[in-house]
């Protein structure tokens, strides 16, 4: 068979065609290999690789680096791609969605809390959500679970494993007719809190919630119109919410129907100090007086206390550590404090208001820890010149008129009117140990350890 130089010269040319696109793509695959080894080893180095809810475990021996958790992980770079194998490189942005175990195609990932005897920031729970302290159980945040549609899911199930051996409150003889006692007290009045709570009421028992702020939790704190709740989910006393999106405001509005068609008492403004006794007879201590109960929810989230500065003139009432309504705020100048989610929606939602000249404080040199629309969101702000971004800068003071901030090895000074703080939370761990309930960590050898629902 007789070949022209032409048809060599073809299949030469189509042969060197296919080897530079190879070369393009394989460039670019150990770029973004190079690229992905050196935000995960930053994460470590900053303790910022540990998911602090459910996240991806994944075997790497099974796993045969096809890259489609990679893809299919809503967050952007949560996971990426070391070695030929899918890995954790942003931890901290993961909230648990799964898509990335629904898209592997040989079951290499799972999405749970990974070893709950070794996390010393979560509480031991048995297959049931109770704790170590018998009749203590615990729902949503607090437990390692992040997403409303989660938290109102396990706020049932807990519940109902806890009432599962007890009588209603009706047929309960010789309890107490006060509003200080109940057959389930709530600590929290957050999604898993309320689910827990109905749930409780709908099953005919007394129940009732006590929360350290106002009712709504994590969904209080969105700023106005954001969009929540991407799956359908089952609201206790409602039924199914089956849009993919829900503003803010249409979220509360379906709670707020949820509590007032129930009996449920919410007791607002009460810090729970501690818990004694024990399952059948709880006395709980709070800032107010002193509940009993036969059985407690535990699900008031992670946050607990608001993080502070500790900056002079912090305590200034133009200082706020949450933002509930951001139309509230025009022709202001604000500061706002934080690299997380609600520091970037708050500084976000005060950029769209009128006449504010907004400026995001952030300590580190990039954000890990929010959301992939967020970010891109604030990406397109700061190109608007609607939002400022101070990477590397902490306040130094707090005045009246001005805020003095330390960015790398100069200070500068802005106009300012109010501030925002949103650096976190200070976990409620001690009240957890104060209650007897257990957490993990090095040296505990228990049973416990047999993940949630």
């Amino acid at each position: 068979m007789r070949f022209s130089w032409e048809v060599i010269l073809l299949w030469g040319g189509s042969l060197l065609i296919v080897m530079g696109i190879f070369t393009v793509y394989l460039r670019q695959f150990k770029r973004r290999e190079k690229d992905n080894l050196f935000t995960k080893r930053e994460a470590v180095e900053l303790g910022l690789d540990r998911p602090p809810v459910q996240h991806p475990n994944i075997d790497s021996y099974a796993c045969i680096g096809c890259g489609s958790c990679v893809a299919a992980c809503p967050e952007g770079d949560v996971l990426g791609m070391v070695s030929g194998k899918a890995t954790i490189i942003n931890g901290l942005r993961c909230v648990g969605h799964g898509e990335c175990a629904k898209a592997c195609p040989v079951g290499a990932v799972k999405v749970g809390l990974g070893d709950r005897s070794k996390r010393e920031d979560l509480p031991l729970l048995d297959e049931r959500l109770e704790t170590t302290r018998e009749g203590v159980f615990i729902a949503g945040e607090l437990g390692g679970l992040g997403l409303i549609r989660h938290a109102v899911s396990q706020g049932r199930t807990a519940v109902l494993n806890a009432i599962e051996d007890l009588e209603p409150a009706n047929k309960h003889i010789g309890t107490s007719q006060t509003t200080e006692h109940a057959d389930v007290i709530v600590v929290g009045a957050g999604p898993a809190g309320l689910s827990a709570a109905i749930t409780a009421w709908q099953q005919g028992f007394r129940v009732m919630v006590l929360e350290q702020g106002v009712w709504g939790g994590a969904m209080l704190h969105y700023p106005r119109k954001s969009l929540v709740l991407t799956q359908p989910v089952e609201i206790p006393n409602v039924g199914w919410l089956k849009k993919p999106h829900y503003a803010k405001e249409e979220l509360l509005a379906i709670w707020e129907k949820a509590i007032s068609d129930s009996d449920v008492c919410i007791e607002e403004g009460v810090h729970v100090a501690g818990i004694e006794g024990q399952r059948d007879a709880f006395l709980i201590h709070t800032s107010q007086k002193t509940y009993t109960a036969r059985r407690i929810i535990l699900a008031m989230g992670r946050s607990g206390i608001p993080r502070k500065l500790g900056a002079p003139g912090e305590e200034m009432t133009k200082v706020a550590y949450q933002l509930v309504d951001a139309v509230n705020f025009t022709n202001d100048h604000i500061l706002v404090v934080g690299g997380g989610d609600s520091a970037v929606e708050a500084a976000l939602a005060l950029a769209r208001q009128p006449g504010n000249t907004v400026t995001l404080s952030y300590r580190r040199g990039r954000f890990f820890r929010i959301r992939k629309i967020n970010l891109e969101r604030l990406d397109a702000a700061v190109d608007a010149g609607s939002l400022k971004v101070l990477y590397h800068s902490n306040v130094s003071e707090i005045r009246k008129d001005d805020v003095v901030l330390q960015v790398q090895d100069q200070k500068i000074l802005l106009p300012n009117a109010f501030v925002f703080v949103m650096i976190g939370g200070i976990p409620p761990f001690g009240l957890l140990k104060k209650c007897g309930v257990q957490l993990g960590g090095p040296g505990v050898t228990t049973d416990w350890n047999k993940g949630i629902a």
